[in-house]
């Protein structure tokens, strides 16, 4: 916990001072490098749960930590602080996000993500990226000339870092909140054998979970902070980044097989509740930017439910 922490506040204070350095706007950088760095820990387990044949924790993994992400960890950073947004996250990283959730259903019903599928999820990954990369080009000059007549890093602060000590400090942010994330899974995991617990319900839950804590101790740091566009940045893109880059890795690497199938196997179900939360932020960003503590409740709440529901079938 002491490295989630702590590497969650390096992580989000290097980010605010690279944009700010760069001339980037904060919400890039969440959505990129704060995103996928705290997504580490899902890529790693979802691959290696493919290449060992445990199919339903890599994709429960996914599945499970984007339902964590929106409902449990946007749910509690609103809490700490309402999360005040631009409207480009309503107009378009919004709805990316859903239309890969609604384009990794559509692939799934066939109970097999081959290669093919993988490729086309981690080419989409490329496109993203340099869908971000062009936006922080044409955005560049006016950003810089808002850091330039502050002087000072995203929170007020005079920041005599060096563009190398602000990487620096990113780096280490995200080896430590990944170490602390792993620490915690791998204890989970054992703790839940212990009960004799199914596999998809260990992936949608307690490995779920634990990989969404880089994601849950950045995203409230940065809320304290006063950070909005790095917090939901990290959320949304990280959610984008389990799907394509997390689960299009493992299919390319071994094509993933659904055991006793998509829909009997239940995973239905868990795709419509994560494509479900997922939309919830959309409606509560709508009229004024702003998700309150009242829209964190209700996120958390339908988390709760859901972890409610999976415990009923067990």
């Amino acid at each position: 916990m002491l490295l989630l922490y702590f590497g969650a506040e390096w992580l989000v204070k290097g980010s605010s001072e690279l944009a700010l350095s760069f001339g980037i706007r904060p919400i890039v950088i969440g959505l990129t490098v704060v995103a996928f760095g705290t997504s580490a820990p899902e890529l790693v387990i979802s691959v290696v749960s493919s290449l060992q044949g445990k199919s339903m924790i890599a994709v429960g993994n996914v599945v499970g930590s984007n339902i964590c992400n929106i409902g449990l960890v946007l749910g509690l950073a609103a809490l700490f602080k309402p999360i005040v947004s631009q409207r480009s996250v309503v107009r378009q990283d919004i709805p990316i996000m859903l239309g890969i959730s609604l384009y990794l259903l559509l692939i799934s019903f066939g109970s097999t993500l081959g290669r093919f599928e993988g490729a086309t999820l981690f080419g989409g990954l490329l496109v993203y990226l340099y869908f971000n990369y062009f936006s922080a080009v044409k955005l560049q000059p006016e950003t810089a000339a808002e850091g330039a007549s502050s002087g000072s890093d995203l929170n007020g602060e005079e920041s005599n870092r060096s563009g190398v000590g602000q990487i620096l400090l990113i780096i280490i942010g995200i080896a430590a909140v990944v170490g602390g994330a792993q620490i915690v899974v791998d204890c989970a995991e054992k703790i839940m054998k212990i009960f004799g617990v199914s596999e998809k319900f260990i992936g949608l839950t307690m490995v779920a979970f634990g990989t969404s804590l880089p994601e849950l101790a950045t995203s409230v740091v940065a809320a304290i902070r006063k950070e909005m566009d790095i917090s939901l940045g990290n959320l949304i893109g990280s959610n984008v980044f389990n799907i394509m880059g997390v689960l299009g890795a493992a299919a390319l690497i071994k094509p993933i097989q659904i055991p006793g199938g998509f829909v009997q196997s239940g995973l239905l179900i868990d795709y419509l509740v994560m494509i479900f939360i997922s939309a919830l932020p959309w409606f509560m960003l709508r009229k004024d930017l702003t998700i309150s503590r009242a829209d964190g409740a209700v996120l958390l709440s339908c988390y709760g439910g859901y972890i409610f529901y999976l415990i009923l079938k067990l």
